[in-house]
C-alpha cells in the first residue's frame, strides 16, 4: 500500500491506495479525526450489497454511525436523492463535528461530498472509493449532483479529509465498469505523460487480462498526475480546466443518451476522440489518431455514441458546458500529447470537427 498526499493552497490530505487500505480508518479516527461526534456512511447499494460489512468491520468502534444506501451509479445524483441525505443526516442528528463516509464509485462519492459541502455549511467528509473511475473524483474536492440540463451542474470545491482506496473493491468490478474507469487513465497519460501513455498502448491489450500490479501502478500515477494539477489550480481558474480533456462532448452525449444509459468513461472516450480530432484541426497536432482509434475500440470503447442525435443537440448541450464563458464554447486541446491548451471553437469549426468523427467512427 501507498500513501499519497494532496496538497491545496489551504489543506493537505493523504489517499491510501492498495490492499488493505481499508485498515487506515480507525487510525484517522483515531487522530486528526478523533474530534467526531458521528459517521454518517452514504454508500452505493450495489457496493453495499457486495462490500458493506467489510466496511462496517473497518469503521472504528468508538463512533457511532449512521448508514444510508442510495441508488447505484448516477440514479443518486438527483436533486430527490440530495434531500434525502440532508434529511436523513437531521434526523439522526448529525452536527459540525460529524463526518461523512462516501462509500462507492464516482457518482455516490459527488453526491455524499455535496452533502457534505453543504450540511451546516460544511462538514468533513471522507472518500473510499469502490471503483477505477472514482481514482479520478475521489480526488481534488468537485462534488456536486446533475440537473436534467447538465452533468455536474449543482456543486461546490470540498476537499475530503482523505481518501481511502482500497484497491481489493476493484475485484469485484464488471467488465464495463473497468472500462469506464479507465479513460480516466488514459486521460491522464494525454493530457500528462506521453510515456505512460505509450506504457498504456503497450501493455493494456484487454481489461480481462490486465495486471493487478500494473493496475495499481496506473492508478497511483492518475493520482499523481491530478494532485499536481489540483495543487497549482484547486478551484479551476487555470490549468485545472485541463482535466476535462474530452469531457465537453462526452457529458453532451451523457446528458442526450441519458445518464446511466453509457458510463461516464465510455462517454469520456469517445468525446476524447472528439477532442483529439479537434487539436489536429485547430492546434496542428500531430497524433496516429487511427492507431489511438484501434487501440480503444480493441479494448471495447465505441466512437459512435453520437449515432442517432444530431449535431444541434450535442452543440445545444455543450454550450451549458461549465467552461462555456458567453457565446464561446471552450474547449481542452492538445498542441502535443502532454501538452494541453484551452481553445476558444466557433460553431462551424464544431460541426466540421463533428462530421469528421461520424465519418471516421464508422469505419470502427
Amino acid at each position: 500500500m501507498r500513501k499519497l498526499m494532496i496538497h491545496t493552497s489551504n489543506t493537505s490530505y493523504p489517499v491510501y491506495v492498495g490492499a488493505k487500505a481499508l485498515q487506515e480508518l480507525k487510525g484517522l479516527f483515531d487522530g486528526p479525526l478523533k474530534e467526531t461526534t458521528k459517521l454518517f456512511v452514504i454508500a452505493d447499494e450495489h457496493v453495499a450489497h457486495l462490500h458493506g460489512k467489510a466496511l462496517k468491520r473497518a469503521l472504528p468502534a468508538t463512533v457511532p454511525f449512521e448508514w444510508l444506501s442510495v441508488p447505484q451509479g448516477e440514479s443518486a445524483k438527483t436533486f430527490d436523492c440530495y434531500k434525502q441525505c440532508l434529511t436523513y443526516a437531521l434526523e439522526k442528528g448529525l452536527d459540525r463535528k460529524s463526518c461523512i463516509l462516501a462509500f462507492g464509485g464516482g457518482a455516490a462519492g459527488d453526491l455524499a461530498g455535496y452533502v457534505a459541502a453543504s450540511f451546516m455549511r460544511g462538514i468533513r467528509f471522507v472518500q473510499i472509493p469502490t471503483t477505477i473511475l472514482a481514482h479520478d473524483s475521489a480526488v481534488g474536492g468537485k462534488v456536486a449532483i446533475n440537473h436534467p440540463l447538465g452533468k455536474n451542474m449543482i456543486g461546490h470545491f470540498h476537499q475530503p479529509e482523505a481518501v481511502v482506496y482500497d484497491t481489493r473493491f476493484l475485484e469485484t468490478l464488471p467488465e464495463q465498469e473497468v472500462r469506464s474507469g479507465f479513460a480516466e487513465v488514459i486521460k491522464h497519460a494525454l493530457i500528462a505523460d506521453p510515456s505512460f501513455l505509450r506504457e498504456l498502448m503497450e501493455k493494456i491489450t484487454d481489461f480481462k487480462q490486465m495486471n493487478k500490479g500494473f493496475l495499481a501502478y496506473c492508478l497511483e500515477k492518475g493520482i499523481e498526475i491530478k494532485g499536481k494539477v489540483v495543487k497549482e489550480d484547486e478551484r479551476e481558474q487555470g490549468v485545472r480546466a485541463f482535466l476535462n480533456f474530452g469531457h465537453t462532448y462526452g457529458h453532451a452525449l451523457e446528458a442526450k443518451i441519458g445518464y446511466g444509459h453509457v458510463t461516464h468513461g465510455e462517454a469520456v472516450a469517445a468525446g476524447m476522440f472528439f477532442a483529439l480530432a479537434a487539436s489536429r484541426m485547430k492546434q496542428h497536432l500531430d497524433f496516429d489518431l487511427e492507431r489511438f482509434c484501434r487501440w480503444i475500440t480493441g479494448l471495447g470503447y465505441r466512437l459512435d455514441l453520437n449515432n442517432g442525435h444530431s449535431f444541434e443537440e450535442l452543440y445545444e448541450l455543450m454550450k451549458r458546458d461549465k467552461k462555456t464563458i458567453g457565446r464561446t464554447i471552450r474547449f481542452v486541446l492538445l498542441q502535443a500529447v502532454g501538452q494541453p491548451v484551452i481553445c476558444e471553437m466557433n460553431k462551424s469549426e464544431l460541426q466540421e470537427v463533428d462530421q469528421f468523427v461520424r465519418r471516421e467512427a464508422a469505419k470502427w
